[in-house]
């Protein structure tokens, strides 16, 4: 559902808790930062297993696929802890992120609370924070550790995250790049907002995806929300 910017401000005035995905949401992903993340993904179950990049790669994407993330599918088919994968799979170079003053501003305007709710860990995220210089505007960040490992999409980790917070479903947003990991958001009874990016994600459960609102810029977005006569 496309709403015009001009109804924006009545449509959100209900809403007292902002929730945004990290990766390829409050950043571009024409940054390519996560880029760096997938490459390392298929290191590490190229190495793990002993299997060429293009075996590698088949394994990830039907992890990902099929569990949410390609660790949820290494821990449920192989019994793997998840702390050495984290710590392989994060170790990028942040220099592609930039402060972005527009999204200092649009943060620093939001009425309410606003918490991170991410598949990557909290030592991950809280780097891409200070990197962008938004990190004192995050009450919470609710990473996959918080979720026991259970990850977006599957509802518990939202469950989790809103009895942990304290959170009024009907009084909150959520922003996500992946279609699919807004749908359990709305069935909870979330304003949803689809944040596409220049990746054509096709995965299982997109086309059950109804946002409320889609953009391809999140920072321009929040300004016509906020300024929305």
């Amino acid at each position: 559902m496309n709403r015009s910017a001009r109804s924006l401000r009545a449509d959100l005035s209900h809403v007292d808790t902002w929730i945004f995905d990290l990766d390829n949401t409050l950043y571009p992903s024409t940054s390519r930062l996560f880029d760096q993340i997938d490459l390392r993904i298929g290191q590490f179950i190229a190495q793990r297993f002993d299997v060429d990049s293009q075996e590698a790669r088949k394994i990830q994407k039907s992890y990902f696929r099929e569990h949410g993330t390609t660790l949820n599918g290494l821990m449920t088919e192989h019994d793997m802890a998840p702390e050495e994968f984290l710590d392989y799979v994060h170790d990028i170079d942040f220099s592609p992120l930039e402060p972005s003053a527009g999204l200092e501003a649009a943060l620093a305007a939001l009425p309410g609370r606003k918490m991170i709710f991410t598949n990557a860990d909290v030592s991950y995220a809280r780097k891409v924070l200070v990197r962008l210089g938004v990190a004192h505007h995050f009450e919470h960040v609710f990473d996959i550790t918080a979720a026991k490992y259970v990850p977006k999409p599957f509802p518990a980790a939202y469950d989790a995250l809103v009895q942990r917070h304290e959170i009024e479903p009907k009084a909150t947003i959520f922003f996500e790049d992946i279609a699919r990991n807004l749908v359990p958001a709305a069935a909870l009874g979330m304003t949803t907002v689809w944040v596409r990016g220049d990746d054509n994600w096709v995965l299982p459960g997109n086309e059950d995806a109804k946002p409320d609102y889609e953009t391809t810029d999140l920072v321009a977005w929040l300004g016509e929300a906020l300024n929305a006569p």
